[in-house]
């Protein structure tokens, strides 16, 4: 907490009719702070959580007021909502929003393997078929503010805008804009429906959260993204780790929602990897610029090579890996004339300080922010081991191509140079994207999850 999360709550309390008190900041993306309250009035407290927007749009958030919006419309079909308390906006124009603090788990580990939420996790993927069939009978033109998006190419304009340059999202979003299946129907969607979304108790969903995301779109996308191989979390089952398709499928088309294809599922699957990969890309966008500057955000810039790992399984021109491949490249000597240690040796020093410190340290943020720079350093080790031989052979792949370099490769799959001959194209990616993630997270390939 600082002087600004305590004056700006001070005004929210106020606005309120009452005071802020045991103000405290509570993780939170690129777009928004976030901080948990009570407020005091009357000598009673009542427990709220306070959203203000940062004033630095990712280029995909909406605003706290259509936030505001969405979560009135989104109680009156029966979507179990936090109520909301207030709304406003501060002298400096940023939009804030305070909602009722409901009690429940938010944790998607702690979801997926806690004991005492195995009932939970058993009714939770039926729960979320009724809920998204609800959340799509909201009519879009209701919703002030509800922005219109278009889920294949806008990603594209989002990595021009920070400057990112990956052929294999070029190529994902080439092949599904070729393959048209999804509807043209426009119903209101979530956005972002996925555990760390959900807030859940004993009895499974008590509340669907965020909706930064929302806008007017397909009613298959949210039940792709909540399918999605990044939102699993390392367990095995289709949606989101704890459920099963067909129960959820069910539970949607029973509660209202239309029948939803096989395929047309896969695509959303597909489109959510090319989604999730940008958001990684603009997430770690806002640390490299110096909007938020933090460890977590530069890390996540390496996950970008997950989801582009699940677009080409996905489509079917990367393979499955079943055995565990090698990450065994000779440790990096010193050089003259720096001597010992060697950078490899220092990393691997500072690693180890950061486990012990993640072991001993009692604050779960200051452990999660551990364990997220102790993995950023393990990355900086294998790529000091093996990064020269994997960008000599990325280099070699591409000029099997006929390119130089990723931006010229890119750009041919964008104008649609390469269209006949994707599926090659995708092939030879699919080599270098492996070799990423030997660097970025080798476990990853080995994933029980892959589609």
């Amino acid at each position: 907490m600082g002087p600004e999360d305590d004056r700006v709550a001070a005004l929210v309390g106020r606005s309120l009719g009452g005071a802020a008190v045991d103000v405290h900041r509570l993780p939170g993306g690129a777009s928004r702070t976030t901080s948990a309250f009570d407020l005091e009035t009357d000598g009673e407290r009542r427990p709220l959580i306070l959203q203000v927007d940062r004033g630095a749009a990712t280029g995909l958030a909406a605003s706290v007021q259509v936030e505001a919006a969405l979560l009135r419309a989104a109680a009156t079909v029966g979507v179990p909502v936090p109520a909301v308390v207030g709304s406003g906006t501060l002298d400096d124009g940023r939009g804030w929003l305070v909602v009722e603090r409901v009690a429940g788990e938010t944790i998607p580990r702690r979801i997926l393997r806690e004991e005492s939420l195995e009932d939970a996790r058993r009714a939770l993927a039926a729960q979320c078929g009724v809920a998204l069939a609800a959340i799509h009978r909201i009519d879009p033109a209701t919703v002030e503010g509800l922005p219109p998006r278009d889920p294949l190419h806008q990603p594209l304009d989002l990595l021009d805008g920070v400057g990112a340059v990956r052929p294999v999202l070029e190529l994902g979003v080439r092949w599904l804009s070729r393959t048209p299946v999804a509807s043209s129907e426009r119903v209101t969607v979530h956005g972002d429906f996925r555990l760390g979304n959900l807030l859940v108790g004993t009895e499974g969903l008590r509340a669907v959260l965020d909706w930064e995301l929302a806008h007017a779109g397909d009613p298959a996308e949210d039940l792709g993204w909540l399918c999605a191989r990044a939102w699993r979390f390392g367990a095995p089952k289709h949606v989101g780790g704890f459920g099963e398709l067909e129960t959820l499928l069910e539970a949607y088309e029973a509660a209202g929602g239309e029948r939803i294809s096989a395929e047309r599922l896969s695509f959303w699957e597909a489109a959510a990897a090319v989604r999730w990969a940008v958001i990684c890309a603009l997430q770690a966008s806002t640390h490299l610029r110096g909007v938020v500057r933090s460890v977590e955000l530069a890390a996540i810039g390496r996950r970008v090579c997950e989801s582009e790992w699940d677009l080409l399984l996905g489509l079917g021109v990367a393979a499955p890996i079943r055995t565990p491949p090698s990450t065994s490249w000779p440790e990096a000597p010193s050089r003259a004339p720096f001597g010992d240690p060697s950078a490899a040796a220092l990393v691997e020093a500072v690693r180890g300080y950061l486990e012990q410190r993640m072991l001993d340290e009692r604050d779960p943020r200051q452990r999660f922010d551990a364990r997220v720079a102790r993995n950023a350093l393990a990355i900086v080790g294998r790529e000091l081991a093996g990064g020269d031989a994997i960008a000599t052979a990325h280099a070699a792949r591409l000029s099997s191509l006929g390119f130089t370099d990723d931006p010229a490769l890119a750009a041919a799959l964008r104008c649609g140079r390469l269209d006949g001959s994707l599926g090659e194209v995708g092939a030879v990616l699919a080599e270098s994207t492996r070799d990423q993630l030997l660097v970025a997270n080798p476990s990853y390939l080995l994933d029980a999850t892959a589609p």
